[in-house]
């Protein structure tokens, strides 16, 4: 190792200058803040693009990665964007790629990406396993990108080229928002719709003094990718006219019936950049730190196919509606977005309203559109002028070859041409470089006609640069294009203030109290919970239009318990918080908006619901009826505080056909049986008995017969409905035959007895495949619910029926009240 002679220290030493530490400081500081905000951190109000994302586009366009073509590699393009244009890291690049990809960041994603690209909660997989192309809307922004459009300046080591701004076809800033953190500022722009923001643009171009209301109109606020709802415009207003302002971004949001005993907050859609695994655990820890109670259970279901689905199961006797308001208080289901639109113009950083944005979108694109027009006016120049000047050669084709032949080498052959046709250097060069082959007829054709198309892509070139309104419409069509290609329906709802609904939800009790309430049960098995004391008349328009018969209608309270009465003589017991409760308009037969009762209890094989039943006030007790022709009226002091229990001893073969609670002992308990006998006799005949007993004779059945309805109706007011059909067609296939009658035609009779004929079966027809008997007026549905038309209650005690519309599943009455 050489040593250093004392010469060789002092030349060291005169070589060290001394200067002053904080003048250093403040200026290498001033330097990376420089570098930060114009090479790194702020977009470019053109074209909206950080100088990296604006590297990776150019690049995978000069790279040939377009839509068409087969993804490559993202370490593939990492590396060519840093080894030639962004010296700042591969992980920044990469970084900004995936950005570039992810469509819920970004409103018209640039990057077609192919792999794990990442999620809300997750980043995406190294570079080495992903791969990408351009997206379609990325070839509008570097559309015209080799016509002149824009400038180019050297790269970080001065060998290659990079453009300075892209040329971009649609208004990138306002579409895909930005954000980034530099050094002394920061930049945060939100997503907007891509259709909103043309018509603005075409607005502007159009009226050059537009002011902002009128812009508002086109643009009333961002369109975020997750979509979300945004509560109250002022501050989206605020953000329009300055740069800055702030507004509540809120998740989308439904309270469903999301299992048959629960309902649930269901969320489709979140706040921009907020993932459902952050919604899950401030959640999870609300709950665990008891600060909100009443969530049972959270599910995230989210899936590429349904997109996002986060379900907040709610505990029975919760208001969804108030656990929802505390949801939003204390979780990012709401969130404040604040805008603060910093971006640069003409190298300077600035804050900018939406007018300045737009109106700088617009001179760019109209100084883009003029320099393309000028580069092709100069191309469809030169070519006409080689046209012409082949053209003049084909006239004298004979001479031009023999000048050629003559001539001692190019130049002479050069000169000879332009002094004899007069023809610029240019088209000598061109004439001498001309191939055999276009010396023919055809190509004289083609030439006459190139040359016409020529001159008249020159003057509607020429006609663009001349006048200004010809250059605005040709910008504001090539925007509409861009719409067509790429225009979307807006995904986030703008609502003007959260209203008196919000507060009302914010400040309303969490638990349900509990108050009067109706359980309503259809022929179609749906049963629902209706929170009113009363039930509101209806009329019987309403009551025609609706689907579904009510065969059941229960007086309880919300926090009640009822029991549900089964084919098998099981009583099980259930819950009225547990039922989805509707709108007081569903009281007319109609409950598509409850749940089927079979997913609510468990019953055995071909065993079915029959009614409900009050636990808490069943002074009468219950009355069965069997298919056998039993009857039974159990003691209401021995409806037990079981979950579930036995209400009859049914014989081998048996099931109850018809279980009803009763209401008044001067009811007629009613019997219809398969040979169309009737029988009716006062339930005060029928003695009460306890769980365990069969019951009693009700009526004495034919040869052959059995029961098909069992039910009570009073003495007056009531009617029959009897529908006949042959035992030999498919259940539900035959519409068979249908007759109304009123009850009071048929004599009253002991109980144990035959009853009286209440149907005249017609040729065909030999059983009776439906009865039922109630207060008029009746109302008949199909299997499916529908409603079916019944006759005029005019017939005959013993008279035959008339053909039914289509088979009948059920019949009840219009009055619900039981």
């Amino acid at each position: 190792m050489a040593t250093k002679t004392p010469a060789d220290v002092e030349d060291l030493e005169e070589r060290i200058i001394d200067i002053d530490i904080s003048s250093e400081m403040e200026t290498s500081y001033l330097e990376y803040a420089y570098s930060v905000i114009y090479a790194r951190a702020l977009p470019d109000a053109r074209d909206g693009l950080k100088p990296v994302q604006r590297r990776i586009l150019y690049t995978m366009h000069d790279m040939g990665l377009r839509p068409d073509k087969p993804h490559v590699k993202c370490a593939r393009v990492v590396g060519q964007v840093m080894g030639l244009l962004h010296p700042h890291g591969d992980s920044a690049i990469y970084d900004a790629l995936v950005r570039l990809g992810q469509d819920w960041s970004m409103r018209l994603p640039t990057i077609d990406g192919h792999g794990n690209f990442g999620s809300l909660d997750a980043g995406p997989a190294a570079y080495r396993y992903t791969e990408c192309r351009l997206a379609p809307p990325a070839m509008a922004m570097v559309a015209g990108i080799d016509q002149d459009t824009v400038d180019f300046r050297p790269n970080y080591d001065g060998k290659e080229l990079e453009p300075a701004v892209l040329p971009a076809a649609f208004p990138n800033l306002l579409v895909n928002g930005a954000s980034g953190i530099a050094v002394g500022m920061a930049t945060n722009l939100a997503p907007h719709n891509l259709v909103e923001v043309v018509g603005a643009l075409k607005h502007l171009l159009g009226h050059p003094d537009a002011d902002l209301d009128a812009l508002m109109r086109y643009v009333p606020g961002p369109d975020f990718p997750t979509g979300g709802t945004i509560i109250g415009l002022s501050g989206v207003r605020d953000a329009y006219a300055s740069g800055r302002g702030s507004f509540k971004l809120r998740a989308t949001c439904k309270i469903e019936q999301v299992t048959p005993r629960r309902k649930g907050i269901v969320v489709t859609s979140l706040p921009h950049g907020v993932g459902p695994e952050k919604i899950m655990e401030q959640i999870k820890d609300l709950v665990s730190r008891k600060k909100v109670s009443g969530i049972a259970d959270v599910k995230d279901l989210t899936d590429l196919t349904n997109g996002t689905r986060m379900v907040i199961e709610i505990k029975n006797g919760i208001n969804p509606d108030a656990l929802l308001a505390q949801l939003f208080k204390f979780t990012k289901l709401e969130d404040t977005f604040a805008i603060n639109a910093v971006a640069l113009v003409d190298g300077q950083p600035r804050t900018l309203s939406l007018l300045e944005m737009l109106q700088v979108y617009l001179d760019h694109r109209i100084d883009v559109t003029t320099r393309r027009t000028k580069f092709q006016l100069g191309k469809a120049t030169d070519r006409l002028h080689l046209v012409e000047g082949m053209l003049l050669a084909l006239l004298d084709i004979d001479d031009v070859i023999a000048i050629i032949r003559s001539s001692e080498d190019v130049a002479e052959a050069r000169a000879r041409l332009i002094e004899a046709f007069e023809l610029t250097e240019v088209q000598a060069n061109y004439i001498l470089d001309l191939q055999l082959r276009r010396l023919t007829k055809l190509s004289r054709i083609e030439l006459e006609s190139e040359r016409d198309e020529l001159r008249a892509e020159i003057e509607r070139l020429t006609r663009i640069l001349d006048d200004e309104q010809v250059l605005h419409k040709l910008v504001a069509d090539e925007l509409d294009e861009v719409v067509n290609k790429f225009g979307t329906p807006r995904r986030t709802v703008l609502l003007a203030d959260s209203g008196a609904a919000a507060s009302s939800a914010a400040t309303a009790p969490l638990e349900i109290p509990d108050e009067p309430c109706w359980l309503m049960l259809s022929s179609a098995g749906r049963i629902a919970r209706l929170d009113v004391a009363e039930l509101p008349e209806t009329s019987d328009d309403a009551r025609r239009s609706k689907h579904d018969a009510i065969v059941c209608a229960l007086r309880a309270s919300t926090h009640a318990e009822y029991g549900v009465l089964t084919s098998h003589g099981r009583l099980i017991k259930a819950k009225a918080i547990e039922l989805p409760s509707v709108p007081p308009t569903a009281t007319s037969p109609n409950l598509q908006g409850g749940t089927k009762i079979a997913d609510l209890v468990e019953l055995a094989k071909g065993e079915r619901v029959l009614g409900l039943t009050s636990l808490a006030d069943a002074s009468l007790g219950l009355a069965l009826g069997t298919r056998s022709g039993v009857v039974k009226r159990v003691n209401a002091e021995l409806l037990a505080s079981k979950d579930e229990w036995s209400v009859i001893n049914l014989a081998d073969g048996d099931e109850v056909v018809g279980a009803l609670e009763l209401h008044d002992l001067d009811d007629e308990l009613v019997f219809i049986t398969s040979d169309a006998q009737l029988l009716h006799f006062s339930a005060s005949l029928v003695r009460g008995q306890g769980r365990g007993g069969s019951g009693m004779a009700g009526i004495k059945l034919g040869k052959g017969a059995h029961v098909v309805w069992f039910g009570a109706a009073p003495a007056q007011g009531s009617v029959v409905v009897t529908v006949s059909g042959s035992s030999s067609s498919l259940p539900g296939t035959e519409p068979g035959s249908v007759k109304v009658s009123d009850f009071g035609e048929y004599p009253s009779k002991g109980r144990a007895t035959g009853g009286v004929r209440c149907h005249r079966f017609l040729k065909g027809e030999d059983t009776l495949m439906l009865g039922w008997a109630g207060p008029a007026p009746a109302i008949a549905a199909s299997s499916s619910g529908s409603a079916v038309e019944l006759p005029p209650a005019t017939g005959r005690r013993d008279g035959s029926g008339t053909p039914a519309a289509k088979p009948i599943a059920a019949v009840a009455s219009r009055h619900l009240r039981p």
